[in-house]
């Protein structure tokens, strides 16, 4: 049995799921490996990701652990059945493993919530803000290594193309938006970008004041990525090394909590369109227009 020498996030997850599910069932790994005929090696090994499940197999363990719900049995089946490939591949020799699984999580999540608090969001960076972001921020990265990077990130944006059916709910700190990243000119069409991208049906953009004081900040990024099966939402939290994905319900409940505080905490969406004294009221479209004009 050949193990893997690489581990994407989606088999670590869903090796970390069949080892949630038995230890709910109160089974150790020799008792649930002898219920199915499989070895006790060879089911710690699924566990660790460090080997694939057949779907005969992973229908025979979910039985054993008295699992049948829907759509979470489907999604696991998926997980398993996947080969992992899609756009995102071929990077596979110049990105790390953590900005593949980013993508393949991205494209599998019908809604996605980010929070940022430095930096416009990268799904809703204009292509001259990133690279300059890239710039300052990698000064040892060769020129071939920054376009990597932006035709990666562009790639990543497709999420949200016209034909798209997925949500994203961003909320981005004051702070984002009057950190100058490049020149003023990158600025002004970055937060213009803004008002646009939400105009685009399924994305709402809000901005989290300064006034709204520590109160209401929460201090590390959060992209939350929901999934048709719950259970599976995966938390991404920023680190410098490389970002910490969170899975277990209690992560996922905390940060949603935080999220919906945010939520509240922040100006109402950005709104283009709307009738004449729509935008009397401060909000998250001035606020935008206000900082702007002083880049």
């Amino acid at each position: 049995m050949a193990l893997r020498t690489h581990i994407t996030e989606r088999q670590r997850r869903l090796g970390a799921e069949l080892r949630k599910l038995r230890e709910a069932a109160g089974l150790s790994v020799n008792a649930a490996s002898s219920r199915i005929g499989m070895g006790a090696a060879h089911l710690s090994h699924i566990e660790a990701a460090r080997t694939a499940v057949s779907a005969d197999r992973l229908v025979a363990l979910l039985y054993a652990y008295d699992v049948r719900s829907e759509p979470y049995t489907t999604h696991l089946a998926g997980m398993a059945e996947s080969d992992g490939k899609g756009w995102w591949t071929e990077f596979r020799t110049r990105l790390p493993q953590h900005s593949l699984d980013l993508a393949e999580l991205e494209a599998r999540a019908p809604k996605i919530q980010s929070y940022e608090t430095l930096l416009v969001p990268g799904l809703l960076q204009t292509e001259a803000y990133m690279r300059a972001l890239f710039y300052s921020s990698r000064p040892g990265a060769s020129p071939s290594e920054i376009e990597a990077l932006v035709d990666f990130r562009r790639a990543r944006q497709q999420i949200l193309s016209d034909d798209s059916t997925t949500a994203l709910h961003a909320i981005v700190h004051e702070a984002a938006l009057r950190i100058t990243v490049g020149s003023p000119e990158v600025m002004r069409g970055q937060l213009s970008h803004l008002v646009r991208a939400a105009q685009r049906p399924g994305t709402t953009i809000q901005i989290l004041p300064f006034e709204s004081g520590a109160r209401a900040w929460f201090g590390t990024p959060i992209l939350i990525l929901d999934s048709d099966a719950p259970g599976l939402e995966t938390v991404m939290l920023e680190h410098p090394a490389a970002p910490l994905l969170l899975g277990d319900a209690e992560s996922i409940a905390r940060y949603k909590s935080a999220f919906n505080s945010l939520k509240r905490n922040a100006l109402s969406p950005v709104t283009a369109d709307g009738p004449p004294g729509s935008h009397e009221h401060r909000d998250s479209w001035g606020l935008i227009h206000h900082v702007l004009y002083t880049h």
